[in-house]
């Protein structure tokens, strides 16, 4: 049974993983998940619309499931469906998080409309348990609606505050503004407000174009003319104009002899149709999927997707084709199968410690490697997806340092045996996933590049080594977490253990040394062909040579025999502050040319992670006799 523990645990975690790839969720139909394929242009990328559903939940609620008034959970696709199509009823999901009080007073809420009543006394011992939530947190439009006035007036206070200086009901405002502002440019993408019968309203204009085009040209030339056919088609311009005003998604795509790039929203594919003389054709099609999703017509819907789908295959195979594995990729939700495993890894490793040691180590070492390889295929997806080297961005920084740091670890752990290479990529595996996750929050993780970084050599030398050398630095810090934590809290740490440890740490900082010099070298490089100077003091080059600097003082310092086993692993503790700060704080400085804003939420993680790590150097650097491993 020993023997077949780590052939049975690994086999469970790379079925469960690779579910994913093949399940659709039991309330999405073919048809559905065949809208979520189409491409639209948005965010400087083309894309599928499932994608859009995806991040725009992510950013309003900070998830993707969306739960209907009548308990129906329902997948990113059919909410999409429902606020392009079916407004009114999307406007009832609660899709909207206010947490911040005063916020909640300006829209109409207190405690005695936000107490959630249930009616089985299990429920409602366990909302007295804290199990379940006693407050309703998640709004629907509806709800916001009647105050959205007064919420534009608060955010034109506060958005002329800076991030960093803003109040909590200030940030909360301005939050909750963009949110309902994404939210409306999604209903308008393929429709006009208050449009009953959309697609109705496409055939009567087709058959009146001509003669309204005439009266138009009539009018503007001062000739006789049919006043209600000129006046007809002007107030129709004018809705057409709002449409395109009013959204940044672009669905429509180019037509015949145009180029990829020629992409439209419906607004202006409308207005196009008073010069062409016929109302654009997949306008139409997209009318058709709403009339036919409104009425529940599956079969008509289901039609007219395929059939508009098989155009957009025969002009436009290659964004077709990844607009297709897009989906799949996000359906599967590769990274949050790893974040799982690792955390399956880690315990079968701290296992490994207490009892069944090989099997349990061998187990552990092989859900690393599994993970590891799903998130290789993950990031390699990403990396064809977007046409660009791995690290583009801070979600995808995030991604690299865990593949990297895990890496890293199956080597020491292939080398050592010992489960501490296991362990330690458990742990960096789960955090850095966990820490893209909230990255994802942002929006759209596959972003369009900014100008200055729109190389891929750069990209592909100075982003991933730098970058590397941040994960091989991250790396050392948890080994010396490890080596800390297993000497005061446990009596696991032998002399032996701890001798490995103390190498690994070594090895590993000479690693992170010659990465992150050479990463930093390249970026002077870089910014003299971009900017023209090599070095500018900005705070993301100070971060990176502060870096260099540590894990040089770190190795002086071992040399030097100025400190010993326990001397190198609080200073190693210290590089992951070094590191998180040069990685995550210097963006939040506001300055610089690598300043991507003030972010509260990242401040306060932050905070929190140094305060964590100067704990764990001041036990550390406890007294000897004090750690659990070493009294006598």
């Amino acid at each position: 049974m020993s023997r077949r523990m780590p052939i049975f645990v690994v086999l469970a975690a790379a079925l469960c993983a690779l579910s994913g790839f093949f399940s659709r969720p039991a309330s999405e139909s073919a048809a559905v998940e065949a809208f979520g394929r189409l491409p639209v242009l948005a965010e400087g990328r083309i894309k599928p619309l499932d994608s859009v559903a995806r991040s725009t939940l992510l950013v309003i609620q900070g998830r993707q499931r969306v739960v209907a008034p009548d308990g129906t959970e329902l997948a990113p696709d059919q909410w999409l469906l429902d606020a392009l199509f079916r407004p009114e009823r999307a406007d009832s999901y609660r899709t909207f998080v206010v947490d911040n009080t005063d916020l909640l007073l300006l829209i109409g809420k207190n405690d005695e409309n936000l107490a959630i009543r249930y009616k089985s006394t299990g429920q409602q011992l366990a909302a007295i348990l804290d199990i379940l939530p006693t407050r309703q947190r998640r709004m629907s439009f509806n709800e916001i609606a009647p105050y959205i006035p007064e919420v534009e007036a608060q955010y034109k206070l506060a958005e002329a505050v800076e991030a960093q200086a803003r109040t909590p009901f200030q940030s909360a405002v301005v939050q909750l503004y963009g949110d309902l502002s994404r939210y409306v440019r999604i209903r308008r993408c393929l429709q006009p407000d208050g449009s009953a019968d959309f697609l109705g309203e496409l055939l009567h204009l087709q058959e009146a174009l001509p003669d309204g085009i005439e009266a138009v040209r009539a009018k503007q030339a001062g000739k006789p003319h049919d006043e209600a056919k000129a006046e007809a088609l002007i107030e129709e311009g004018k809705r057409f104009i709002a449409m395109s005003d009013g959204t940044d998604i672009l669905a429509i795509a180019p037509d015949a002899g145009e180029g990829p790039s020629a992409w439209r929203n419906a607004g202006q594919a409308l207005l196009g149709s008073f010069a062409r003389g016929d109302v654009d054709t997949s306008v139409l099609a997209y009318a058709g999927m709403g009339y036919a999703w409104r009425r529940g017509d599956e079969a008509s819907f289901a039609h007219i997707v395929k059939m508009y789908g098989d155009s957009l295959a025969r002009r436009f195979p290659a964004q077709v084709r990844k607009a297709r594995v897009e989906t799949v990729f996000n359906a599967a939700e590769p990274f949050y199968s790893c974040m799982l495993i690792y955390l399956a890894a880690f315990f079968f490793a701290a296992l490994s410690w207490l009892r069944w040691a090989e099997p349990a180590r061998v187990s552990a070492w092989g859900l690393v490697a599994l993970a590891w390889a799903l998130a290789t295929a993950g990031i390699a997806t990403r990396m064809w997806l977007e046409g660009r080297p791995p690290v583009t961005n801070l979600y995808s920084s995030a991604l690299f340092i865990g593949w990297g740091s895990v890496a890293l670890c199956l080597v020491l752990e292939a080398s050592f045996k010992n489960a501490i290479g296991s362990a330690a990529a458990g742990a960096i595996g789960f955090a850095t996933l966990m820490i893209a996750h909230h990255l994802a929050l942002a929006g759209d993780t596959l972003e369009m590049m900014r100008a200055v970084l729109d190389s891929n050599f750069w990209l592909g030398t100075h982003v991933v080594v730098v970058t590397i050398g941040y994960a091989s630095t991250f790396l050392a810090g948890m080994l010396a977490v490890i080596y800390v934590l297993r000497g005061v809290f446990t009596s696991t740490l032998d002399r032996g253990t701890a001798d490995s440890l103390s190498r690994m740490v070594y090895g590993i900082v000479c690693f992170a040394t010659l990465f992150s010099f050479a990463g930093t070298t390249l970026g002077g490089i870089w910014a003299d062909q971009s900017w023209g100077r090599f070095w500018g003091w900005d705070p993301k080059e100070n971060g990176a040579l502060i870096i260099v600097i540590w894990n040089a003082l770190i190795l002086h310092a071992r040399w030097a025999g100025i400190v010993r086993q326990r001397g190198l692993m609080g200073l190693a503790i210290f590089g992951n502050i070094v590191t998180s700060w040069s990685w995550f704080g210097t963006n939040m400085l506001g300055i610089g040319l690598h300043s991507y804003g003030f972010t509260q939420a990242a401040f306060w993680w932050l905070s929190a992670f140094i305060a964590s790590q100067l704990a764990l150097i001041a036990l550390c650097a406890t007294p000897l006799e004090r750690w659990r491993s070493f009294r006598a």
